[in-house]
């Protein structure tokens, strides 16, 4: 037994550091195996920062009724409404300049409504104000067709209704008394003659008959005055002038008494059996409406009725004040209700239909030379899209190009989302000249890299040149000390033939290096060694030495040294 306790503790103490060894090599492996693992901890902290992410932070925060105030921290402004936050771009979703990112919560908090654009039949009713005239054409203005003065106004007051053959007034004329006389003259040479045998002289009578009576009808005398003329034969000194038509009197240009001409204009009548009236429409208007459309018309002060027309005429040049064109209406006035300058709430139905992609006219933002809308890419992710109109009608304006049937748009909160997309698109404008900046200067660098790498190969060319030099020297160093070893007189002595020569010729130089001093060994490499080579070439047998130790200032002469 104590056989075995001595052999334990003999070997204890290296079963105890085995141990040890093992626990600490365990552990550490262990440790250093969590680290690089990717199911642990610092794996999975590096899985959430990448989840993080793809959840981006806001920029800062934009006010929403001033977007060039910011905040780096989420606020409210005065009047309550919190801040916009405002987030970078995605960088590789693959959407143009301007894109703008929203908070779904704040999407919902200003207010955007989403509208889908549709493929409908636009028709448009187009209301506007009128103005009820008189018809030109049922427009009659009586003068008379001689001198003479009137004798009494049988219709002395505007607006009073007269009927077609009604008496207006009596005239006096003496131009109408002796057209009178002549057609009485004509008549008794017409009994007279109507008994010659002579056909020529019977049928001169009946054109004298025949063109006395034209001449009063030419003067407006009325049928039944001629008649009577006939059968009274005398002449009547005043003469009636009657109307041409049905009407109203709108203007008496001459009173009891007054002497009138030909100019002088007697009466104005009006027919207003029918009506014009006049309305203005804009110029967009204007590609609706169409001669023959229905046209309503509605009065205030006739309530309850509605009076149906249609557009007779549009003309052809527009208002210098108003900018709006003048359309022409027809209304038929039976009752005589309507009244010349009175206005009226007008309705034109357009006949015009136009198959379209439609969307609503207030997702357009017209900034400028170009309509933009806002195109629904993904929840909260808008993006700005130019776009060409057609007409519009009942608050839809058709999209000639740009939009497909299908698509959503942006309908409300529009201008704040796009000041935030134009702040982008100019950030985007000034990053893209940044980054073409960036590569041109990258590339001048690489072109400079490139130079100074062929200029290190051409220091690394030289190098090797100096050191094949060098290495030609050690040869020939080599090949001196082999000479002086088969040599032993010129071992002993040092000197050789060649060695007399240079030493003379060192003698020279170095008293002039006595008088200048300088520096060393470095100087004199180069021309030593270029005096050896030249040696070596003239007579190879003689070794050639180098100085490159300093010269002793005693002797005179270069040291010879291994």
């Amino acid at each position: 037994m104590n056989k075995y306790l001595n052999t334990f503790k003999q070997y204890q103490t290296p079963i105890t550091i085995a141990v040890i060894t093992l626990v600490t090599g365990l552990a550490g492996g262990y440790w250093l195996g969590a680290i690089n693992s990717p199911g642990t901890a610092a794996g999975t902290q590096t899985t959430k920062q990448a989840q993080t992410g793809t959840a981006k932070k806001p920029l800062f925060y934009r006010s929403p009724m001033n977007p060039s105030v910011t905040s780096p921290v989420p606020t409210k402004d005065s009047m309550g409404m919190d801040y916009v936050p405002v987030y970078a771009d995605g960088g590789g979703d693959g959407g143009p300049a301007g894109t703008v990112r929203i908070d779904p919560v704040t999407v919902q908090n200003i207010g955007v409504r989403i509208a889908t654009a549709e493929k409908q039949t636009l028709s448009r009713i187009i209301r506007t104000v009128g103005r009820i005239d008189y018809d030109e054409q049922r427009l009659v203005r009586l003068h008379p067709k001689t001198e003479g003065w009137i004798e009494k106004l049988y219709i002395d007051k505007t607006g009073q209704r007269v009927r077609k053959g009604g008496v207006l007034l009596s005239i006096y004329s003496p131009q109408l008394v002796s057209s009178q006389q002549e057609y009485l003259l004509a008549l008794s040479n017409q009994a007279e003659l109507i008994k010659s045998p002579f056909k020529n002289i019977r049928e001169g009578a009946n054109d004298m008959v025949k063109t006395a009576r034209d001449r009063l009808l030419l003067l407006d005398v009325a049928p039944h005055q001629i008649r009577k003329l006939e059968e009274t034969r005398q002449v009547r000194k005043n003469l009636h002038i009657h109307s041409p038509s049905n009407g109203i009197v709108v203007k008496i240009g001459a009173r009891k008494g007054q002497y009138v001409t030909p100019k002088t204009e007697l009466y104005q009548l009006a027919d207003l059996s029918r009506i014009w009236v006049y309305v203005d429409i804009y110029e967009n208007e204007l590609a609706w409406v169409r001669k023959g459309d229905v046209a309503k018309m509605e009065l205030v002060g006739i309530p309850g009725k509605t009076f149906r027309g249609h557009v007779s005429y549009i003309y052809p040049y527009a208002e210098v004040k108003t900018r709006t064109i003048k359309v022409r209406l027809r209304f038929k006035n039976p009752r005589m209700l309507l009244k010349p300058n009175m206005f009226a709430n007008i309705t034109i139905q357009a006949s015009r239909k136009v198959d379209a992609v439609v969307i609503p006219s207030e997702a357009i933002v017209r900034s400028g030379t170009r309509p933009v809308v806002f195109i629904v890419r993904a929840p909260g992710k808008f993006e700005p899209r130019e776009i060409t109109l057609g007409i519009s009608s009942n608050g839809k304006t058709q999209v000639l190009k740009g939009i497909d049937a299908g698509e959503k748009v942006v309908a409300s909160s529009q201008f704040l989302i796009d000041s935030e997309s134009s702040l982008r698109e100019a950030v985007a404008k000034m990053t893209e000249a940044n980054k073409a900046k960036d590569k041109n200067s990258s590339g001048m660098k690489q072109h400079g890299d490139h130079q100074g790498a062929n200029n290190s190969g051409t220091r690394q060319t030289g190098k090797t040149s100096a050191d094949d030099h060098k290495n030609m020297n050690g040869k020939h160093k080599q090949h001196d000390n082999h000479q002086g070893a088969s040599n032993p007189s010129t071992r002993q002595t040092g000197k050789t033939p060649a060695d007399g020569h240079k030493q003379s010729e060192q003698g020279t130089k170095h008293q002039s290096s006595d008088r200048t001093p300088h520096s060393g060994s470095g100087h004199t490499n180069g021309k030593h060694k270029h005096t050896n080579q030249s040696n070596m070439g003239s007579n190879s047998k003689s070794p050639s030495t180098r100085h490159d130790k300093p010269h002793n200032k005693t002797t005179g002469h270069g040291v010879l040294t291994k």
